[in-house]
Protein backbone atom coordinates (compact mmCIF):
# COMPACT_ATOMS: atom_id res chain seq x y z
CA UNK A 1 0.00 0.00 0.00
CA UNK A 2 2.20 2.56 -1.09
CA UNK A 3 1.67 5.82 0.47
CA UNK A 4 1.82 10.12 -1.72
CA UNK A 5 3.42 12.49 -0.58
CA UNK A 6 0.93 15.54 -0.54
CA UNK A 7 4.01 17.38 0.88
CA UNK A 8 7.06 17.44 3.29
CA UNK A 9 4.57 17.30 6.27
CA UNK A 10 1.28 14.76 5.21
CA UNK A 11 1.00 11.60 2.99
CA UNK A 12 -2.02 10.32 1.33
CA UNK A 13 -3.03 6.33 1.66
CA UNK A 14 -5.13 4.41 -0.58
CA UNK A 15 -7.37 1.32 1.59
CA UNK A 16 -8.48 -0.88 -0.19
CA UNK A 17 -10.92 -4.29 0.82
CA UNK A 18 -9.14 -6.79 2.85
CA UNK A 19 -5.92 -4.79 3.26
CA UNK A 20 -5.01 -3.47 6.64
CA UNK A 21 -2.71 -0.95 7.82
CA UNK A 22 -1.42 0.75 10.71
CA UNK A 23 -1.26 4.07 11.89
CA UNK A 24 -0.65 6.25 15.26
CA UNK A 25 -3.74 7.39 17.44
CA UNK A 26 -4.10 11.15 16.13
CA UNK A 27 -2.40 10.58 12.82
CA UNK A 28 -5.81 10.92 10.86
CA UNK A 29 -6.44 14.41 9.34
CA UNK A 30 -8.70 13.61 6.85
CA UNK A 31 -10.28 10.55 4.48
CA UNK A 32 -12.67 9.59 1.55
CA UNK A 33 -14.94 6.79 1.65
CA UNK A 34 -15.79 4.02 3.91
CA UNK A 35 -12.94 3.62 6.17
CA UNK A 36 -13.07 2.59 9.84
CA UNK A 37 -10.45 3.65 12.57
CA UNK A 38 -10.40 0.79 15.67
CA UNK A 39 -7.78 0.70 18.14
CA UNK A 40 -5.52 -2.03 18.01
CA UNK A 41 -4.64 -4.05 20.83
CA UNK A 42 -3.11 -6.96 19.12
CA UNK A 43 0.67 -5.22 19.01
CA UNK A 44 0.42 -5.02 14.64
CA UNK A 45 1.66 -8.44 12.98
CA UNK A 46 3.82 -9.00 16.06
CA UNK A 47 1.18 -9.98 18.12
CA UNK A 48 0.63 -9.75 21.81
CA UNK A 49 4.54 -10.60 22.56
CA UNK A 50 5.64 -7.69 20.67
CA UNK A 51 2.91 -5.19 22.47
CA UNK A 52 4.51 -7.07 26.12
CA UNK A 53 7.91 -6.28 25.16
CA UNK A 54 7.38 -2.56 24.34
CA UNK A 55 4.64 -2.23 27.29
CA UNK A 56 7.35 -3.45 29.72
CA UNK A 57 9.54 -0.82 28.80
CA UNK A 58 7.12 1.55 28.89
CA UNK A 59 7.52 2.39 24.97
CA UNK A 60 4.32 1.46 23.75
CA UNK A 61 2.68 3.15 21.17
CA UNK A 62 -1.20 3.09 20.56
CA UNK A 63 -1.66 2.27 17.12
CA UNK A 64 -4.80 2.35 15.17
CA UNK A 65 -5.97 -0.52 12.54
CA UNK A 66 -7.40 1.43 9.36
CA UNK A 67 -9.70 -0.90 7.49
CA UNK A 68 -12.75 -0.40 4.84
CA UNK A 69 -12.41 1.43 0.90
CA UNK A 70 -10.91 4.79 0.67
CA UNK A 71 -7.94 7.33 0.85
CA UNK A 72 -6.90 8.70 3.93
CA UNK A 73 -4.45 11.63 4.52
CA UNK A 74 -1.83 11.12 7.98
CA UNK A 75 -0.07 13.94 9.53
CA UNK A 76 0.73 14.35 13.44
CA UNK A 77 2.93 17.05 15.03
CA UNK A 78 3.57 19.16 12.21
CA UNK A 79 6.67 16.67 11.82
CA UNK A 80 8.25 16.05 8.22
CA UNK A 81 7.55 12.66 6.94
CA UNK A 82 9.59 10.09 5.33
CA UNK A 83 8.28 7.41 3.15
CA UNK A 84 10.44 4.23 3.21
CA UNK A 85 9.71 1.19 1.13
CA UNK A 86 10.75 -2.05 1.70
CA UNK A 87 11.75 -5.10 -0.26
CA UNK A 88 11.77 -7.91 2.23
CA UNK A 89 14.33 -6.58 4.22
CA UNK A 90 13.95 -4.85 7.96
CA UNK A 91 13.44 -1.36 9.01
CA UNK A 92 14.69 -1.07 12.86
CA UNK A 93 13.22 2.53 14.21
CA UNK A 94 11.96 3.65 17.26
CA UNK A 95 7.91 3.20 18.11
CA UNK A 96 6.96 6.71 18.70
CA UNK A 97 8.24 7.93 14.71
CA UNK A 98 6.21 5.57 13.09
CA UNK A 99 3.09 7.67 11.54
CA UNK A 100 1.52 4.74 9.46
CA UNK A 101 2.58 1.62 7.71
CA UNK A 102 1.73 -1.44 5.92
CA UNK A 103 -0.41 -4.13 7.49
CA UNK A 104 1.51 -6.94 5.81
CA UNK A 105 4.75 -5.85 7.20
CA UNK A 106 5.71 -8.14 9.86
CA UNK A 107 5.90 -5.91 13.48
CA UNK A 108 8.27 -7.34 15.91
CA UNK A 109 10.44 -5.76 19.19
CA UNK A 110 14.45 -6.09 19.39
CA UNK A 111 16.38 -5.91 22.64
CA UNK A 112 19.37 -3.04 21.70
CA UNK A 113 21.46 -5.38 23.72
CA UNK A 114 21.20 -8.21 21.50
CA UNK A 115 22.85 -5.61 19.07
CA UNK A 116 26.37 -4.32 20.29
CA UNK A 117 25.95 -6.00 23.98
CA UNK A 118 26.30 -3.23 26.41
CA UNK A 119 26.59 -0.45 24.09
CA UNK A 120 23.13 -1.29 22.57
CA UNK A 121 22.21 -0.55 26.36
CA UNK A 122 24.44 2.68 27.05
CA UNK A 123 23.06 4.05 23.45
CA UNK A 124 19.42 3.96 24.88
CA UNK A 125 20.86 5.60 27.75
CA UNK A 126 22.65 8.46 25.94
CA UNK A 127 19.58 9.12 23.03
CA UNK A 128 17.12 8.99 25.23
CA UNK A 129 15.79 6.17 23.17
CA UNK A 130 14.55 2.66 24.98
CA UNK A 131 15.83 -0.23 25.62
CA UNK A 132 13.61 -1.67 22.63
CA UNK A 133 13.08 -0.87 19.13
CA UNK A 134 10.38 -1.51 16.70
CA UNK A 135 11.16 -3.68 13.47
CA UNK A 136 9.04 -3.72 10.44
CA UNK A 137 9.86 -6.53 8.00
CA UNK A 138 8.85 -7.55 4.69
CA UNK A 139 7.37 -6.20 1.36
CA UNK A 140 5.54 -2.79 1.99
CA UNK A 141 5.91 0.73 2.94
CA UNK A 142 6.58 2.56 6.21
CA UNK A 143 5.86 6.44 6.81
CA UNK A 144 8.18 7.80 10.27
CA UNK A 145 8.21 11.03 11.41
CA UNK A 146 11.41 13.38 12.23
CA UNK A 147 12.42 17.16 12.62
CA UNK A 148 13.85 19.49 9.68
CA UNK A 149 13.85 16.73 7.28
CA UNK A 150 15.30 13.36 6.91
CA UNK A 151 18.36 12.23 4.56
CA UNK A 152 19.12 8.42 3.43
CA UNK A 153 22.36 7.52 3.80
CA UNK A 154 23.71 4.55 2.47
CA UNK A 155 26.12 1.77 4.39
CA UNK A 156 28.38 -0.41 2.48
CA UNK A 157 31.82 -2.69 3.40
CA UNK A 158 34.41 -0.37 4.28
CA UNK A 159 32.00 2.89 4.16
CA UNK A 160 30.66 3.16 7.90
CA UNK A 161 28.45 6.04 8.63
CA UNK A 162 28.73 7.56 11.66
CA UNK A 163 25.80 9.55 12.87
CA UNK A 164 24.90 12.04 15.96
CA UNK A 165 22.59 9.75 18.36
CA UNK A 166 20.23 12.58 18.74
CA UNK A 167 19.90 12.45 14.91
CA UNK A 168 19.26 9.25 14.11
CA UNK A 169 16.11 8.09 12.61
CA UNK A 170 15.88 4.88 11.59
CA UNK A 171 17.97 2.18 9.38
CA UNK A 172 17.26 -1.01 7.07
CA UNK A 173 19.29 -3.86 5.70
CA UNK A 174 22.08 -5.96 7.50
CA UNK A 175 23.32 -3.20 9.84
CA UNK A 176 25.58 -3.48 12.76
CA UNK A 177 25.62 -0.43 15.15
CA UNK A 178 27.76 0.67 17.95
CA UNK A 179 27.94 3.66 20.18
CA UNK A 180 31.71 5.11 19.67
CA UNK A 181 33.08 8.02 21.59
CA UNK A 182 34.47 10.70 20.12
CA UNK A 183 36.40 12.21 23.43
CA UNK A 184 39.41 14.59 23.04
CA UNK A 185 41.36 16.99 24.60
CA UNK A 186 39.02 19.75 23.91
CA UNK A 187 35.88 17.76 25.07
CA UNK A 188 38.32 17.45 28.72
CA UNK A 189 38.57 21.02 29.50
CA UNK A 190 34.79 22.02 28.02
CA UNK A 191 35.50 23.41 24.58
CA UNK A 192 34.12 20.74 22.77
CA UNK A 193 30.86 20.46 20.89
CA UNK A 194 29.37 18.29 23.38
CA UNK A 195 29.51 15.31 20.76
CA UNK A 196 31.23 12.91 22.64
CA UNK A 197 29.43 10.18 21.23
CA UNK A 198 28.69 8.86 17.62
CA UNK A 199 26.64 6.13 16.58
CA UNK A 200 29.05 4.01 13.92
CA UNK A 201 26.73 2.25 11.41
CA UNK A 202 28.16 -1.31 9.34
CA UNK A 203 27.35 -3.47 6.73
CA UNK A 204 24.91 -3.49 4.13
CA UNK A 205 22.09 -1.16 4.46
CA UNK A 206 21.07 2.69 4.60
CA UNK A 207 20.31 4.83 7.51
CA UNK A 208 17.71 8.07 7.89
CA UNK A 209 19.14 11.16 9.83
CA UNK A 210 17.08 14.07 10.71
CA UNK A 211 17.73 17.72 10.13
CA UNK A 212 17.62 18.30 13.64
CA UNK A 213 18.90 16.82 17.26
CA UNK A 214 15.34 17.58 18.87
CA UNK A 215 13.68 14.58 19.93
CA UNK A 216 10.04 14.09 19.03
Amino acid sequence: MPFREINSKMVEATVVPGQKMYSQRGAMLAYRGEVSFTPNIQGGQGGVMSMIGRRVAGEATALMTVEGSGTVMFGHGGHHIQVINLSGDTLYVEADRLLAFDGTLQQGTMFMGSQGGVMGMVRGQVTGQGLFTTTLKGHGAVAVMAHGGVIELPIAPGRDVHVDPQAYVAHHGDVRNKLSTALGWRDMVGRGSGEAFQLELSGNGAVYVQASEEKL
